[in-house]
């Protein structure tokens, strides 16, 4: 008689694939100058450092190729993660483009492919040789009344109203103030462009980070006396202060 174990066939699958539509800021060079994106992008990031650090970045080269501009994949690849940026992606290369990018495990992705990229919120700012005038957008009022969930970043060019709660692992920014009508549980940055007037109010604290004019704590910086509280949040000699509400 046999003494081997029996095994139960496994019911589930053990895995799926499922296709899905996710946001990621798309990086547009208009230069094949890497010391001007260098340049230009560091100072993106310096406005909110803990936004951008470890953010997942798309390369779209659609721009460039309309100009006939060569870029040199690789070492724009390697800028970006010398910046703390994780390249994801590239799009519209030429075939040398896609054959540099593979070469460095950054897969070719087509236009067609679900990643979210039409909000501005979602982009990070053209890339172009010499600053040029442009058209400011007038600062609005943005209201959210679903819940911001995990992987979501929002962003509002004035003030920034979430009705639901901000869920751990999502971000939310905004040029001017952000009130949040529920939890605040993930990131929170008011005042991007510098706006030190900028405040951020929630009726609960349990924040990732807050920052405000690119001025941050990160959890484990907050004081036990300001989570789970209504609270409003403000700078004062370039220090962040938390006051209960």
């Amino acid at each position: 008689m046999s003494t081997e174990p029996q095994h139960t066939p496994y019911q589930k699958p053990a895995l799926e694939f499922k296709s899905s539509t996710f946001s990621v800021p798309v990086l547009i060079p208009y230069t094949n100058d890497l010391t001007v994106i260098e340049h230009q992008l560091q100072q993106k990031i310096n406005q909110a450092p803990e936004f951008f650090r470890n953010s997942p970045i798309l390369i779209d080269l659609q721009d460039l190729n309309k100009q006939s501009i060569s870029l040199n994949v690789a070492e724009c690849i390697e800028l970006l993660r010398r910046l703390a940026l994780l390249p994801i992606g590239i799009r519209g290369g030429l075939h040398d483009h896609n054959e540099a990018a593979l070469a460095l495990n950054i897969p070719k992705l087509s236009a067609q492919q679900n990643i979210s990229h039409q909000d501005t919120a979602q982009k990070l700012e053209k890339i172009i040789p010499e600053p040029e005038p442009e058209t400011q957008e007038q600062p609005t009022t943005r209201i959210v009344t679903n819940p911001v969930r995990s992987g979501q970043r929002v962003y509002a060019h004035g003030d920034l109203i979430v009705l639901s709660q901000v869920s751990a692992g999502s971000e939310i920014m905004a040029e001017g103030n952000i009130h949040v009508y529920g939890t605040l549980r993930g990131r929170a940055l008011a005042g991007i462009q510098g706006n030190t007037e900028a405040r951020i109010f929630c009726s609960d604290l349990q924040a990732e980070l807050i920052s405000i004019a690119g001025n941050y704590k990160i959890s484990e910086d907050l004081d036990e006396s300001v989570r789970n509280k209504p609270v409003q949040i403000y700078l004062n000699d370039l220090a962040l202060i938390i006051q209960d509400l």
